[in-house]
């Protein structure tokens, strides 16, 4: 992460990018594992993590509450590994996995980690521009 006030939204996309990175890897191990008896699906949450810890700060414009949180807990947020439904299944070798669920997921997934690497782009464009 880079250490300046001027970078805190960079920061937080940074983060919210290597989640979905890491989101990309947990979808993908799923579905590799669609046929592995008693397999459970996993996934993780972060936009969780993210939206608690900016209701925090809700009564604060966007740029205070991104201030905010860069210099408070930017550094403790971390995308959390979690078992979806493990005790449940439709299947009968114990496996969760929908595999045309997971490529939804997956794609949906993708979509958003292409979105804020173009806005991390395009923030960095900006300071260029600036520094011109």
């Amino acid at each position: 992460m880079i250490n300046s006030s001027a970078f805190n939204y960079i920061n937080v996309l940074t983060k919210a990018a290597d989640a979905s990175w890491k989101r990309n890897e947990v979808l993908a191990n799923n579905i590799a594992n669609n046929t592995t008896p008693g397999f459970k699906r996993q996934d993780i949450d972060f936009e969780g993590q993210l939206r608690r810890a900016m209701r925090k700060n809700r009564y604060m414009s966007v740029d205070a509450r991104i201030n905010e949180l860069n210099n408070t807990n930017i550094s403790r947020l971390r995308p959390n590994i979690f078992t979806d439904n493990g005790n449940f299944s439709y299947r009968l070798d114990g496996n969760n996995v929908d595999v045309d669920n997971e490529g939804v997921m997956l794609a949906a997934n993708q979509l958003k980690y292409n979105g804020l690497i173009s806005a991390m782009n395009h923030e960095f464009s900006q300071y260029k521009t600036v520094l011109r």
